[in-house]
């Protein structure tokens, strides 16, 4: 029983050591994950521009089709293109085209935005996640530290003036003292 008793401050103080050593892992291994989110997340914000442009290039595709088939019908129905209700048509469905390709834009520009908003706080919370496996091995050093005092008291922490822990023999003062 004396071994144990003995052992358990270095027991204490090792287990300590490799807890500290895990909660530091952990937060570090959090703080990466949540800083890999945010590269994944920035990526999609990429994505979601790239994708705009090719849906507007094929947008204007599909309208110069449509405004070439319309120009034909115009033509076929003996219409006079670029005057009265022809223009007005074209002036009509340029305008819509143009809409339709700011509202394209727009939207992966909110969208792209809302991911970049996400990464951030992505990596914020990796920052937390960071701070907080700090401040918990804080606490597992000032708890060893607590412990360690608590199970040496008495042992070795009250020997300052005291021959050992319970003895009456006081070392600044004879035994007639204590009679």
């Amino acid at each position: 029983m004396a071994p144990l008793v003995a052992a358990a401050p270095y027991i204490s103080a090792a287990t300590s050591v490799m807890q500290f050593t895990q909660q530091g892992a952990i937060g570090k291994y959090n703080q990466a994950a949540n800083n890999r989110a945010a590269t994944v997340l920035e990526g999609q914000a990429a994505q979601i521009e790239q994708k705009a442009e090719f849906d507007i290039a094929q947008f204007n595709k599909t309208y110069q089709k449509v405004k070439g088939e319309t120009r034909v019908s115009l033509a076929k129905s003996g219409v006079q293109i670029g005057s009265g209700s022809a223009y007005n048509i074209a002036l009509s469905n340029a305008l819509e085209a143009k809409l339709q390709e700011n509202l394209i834009r727009y939207n992966s520009q909110v969208a792209a935005a809302n991911k970049r908003e996400e990464a951030s706080f992505a990596r914020i919370k990796g920052s937390i996640a960071r701070q907080e496996s700090k401040l918990k091995q804080i606490g597992t050093i000032a708890s060893a530290g607590t412990t360690l005092m608590t199970m040496n008291q008495g042992s070795f922490g009250t020997k300052g003036i005291t021959q050992g822990a319970g003895s009456s023999k006081s070392l600044f003062t004879s035994n007639s003292a204590y009679r």
